[in-house]
């Protein structure tokens, strides 16, 4: 059996990659009940476009019934081309923890109130998201830290913001990592709040375990690469992907191509044809080796 799906990135609902994620059985009833920016929940946005509850909890399937996942990705990074590869053999994938994090101050006049008796909750926010980066670089090379979208209210240029609230997006290799960058922005957030004189709250969205792909079959990529001699490196993705999810039902392996200056999500976005042609090439041979298995 073969199966593609598309992308998707989730940005509308904290729910990502929803056709892999509901085939591996991620999804349930209560994921339906959260609601977008602009008050529809999930589940009436999927009645909308004419699906059902069933089409996401519901959905059975087989692990016994594939042999094997295989995707074929754009790197969405720079590595495959600052080191002039044609072939990212992916090994696996970080693991990602989300939270959402909302810190509450108090509103007040920029000019009658004195520094020392602020408790300006942007302030505060400015050290998460620098003690967000630095966790990253404290557990590099595989780590990754971002704080990626932020909402100041009341965002008026002479109030002291009473409420941030921001994302935090945690990245590494392996769960003992990422359990250290966790329990690091816990602890130092304490801190952070209690010199603030604000209050921080952390709530955890998505969590996706560090994935190991199957051996064999990345072998089988690496082997296609070579016998057609294409350059080629291992790689670890450091974006979620549909094979993520799917590791958890087929042995799985995923095959990189460069992208121009590791843009992605973006409408500049390039990859050229010939690494595309070699990406789909290479697909093809490792499946044939599975076939013969």
């Amino acid at each position: 059996e073969v199966v593609a799906f598309a992308e998707e990135e989730g940005q509308r609902y904290k729910a990502t990659f929803l056709g892999s994620g509901a085939l591996v059985g991620q999804f349930n009833s209560d994921w339906l009940t959260q609601l977008d920016a602009d008050g529809i929940s999930m589940r009436d946005a999927m009645r909308n476009a004419g699906l059902n509850e069933k089409d996401i909890t519901q959905i059975q399937r087989n692990p016994a019934h594939y042999l094997g996942f295989v995707e074929v990705h754009i790197e969405q990074g720079p590595v495959l081309e600052a080191n002039d590869k044609t072939i990212g053999v992916v090994t696996g994938a970080l693991g990602q923890r989300w939270f959402d994090v909302v810190v509450t101050g108090s509103e007040a006049h920029a000019g009658p109130t004195p520094m020392p008796l602020r408790k300006d909750a942007l302030l505060a926010a400015s050290y998460m998201v620098q003690l967000v980066n630095r966790l990253a670089l404290d557990h590099a090379p595989n780590a990754r830290g971002t704080v990626g979208m932020l909402d100041v209210y009341p965002n008026s240029r002479n109030v002291i913001p009473g409420t941030v609230k921001f994302s935090v997006d945690l990245r590494a290799d392996n769960n003992e990592t990422l359990a250290a960058m966790v329990a690091s922005l816990q602890a130092e957030a304490a801190v952070i709040a209690q010199k603030g004189q604000v209050s921080i709250e952390m709530n955890q969205t998505v969590y996706f375990p560090p994935a190991a792909f199957a051996k064999p079959l990345v072998d089988a990529v690496r082997d296609s690469a070579t016998e057609m001699g294409m350059s080629a490196m291992d790689a670890v993705s450091g974006a979620g992907h549909d094979a993520v999810y799917m590791a958890r039902i087929a042995p799985t392996a995923m095959i990189f191509i460069p992208c121009k200056d590791g843009i992605s999500h973006n409408e500049i976005e390039d990859a050229r044809p010939d690494h595309i042609e070699a990406g789909c090439n290479v697909l093809l041979h490792a499946m044939l080796k599975q076939a013969t298995v």
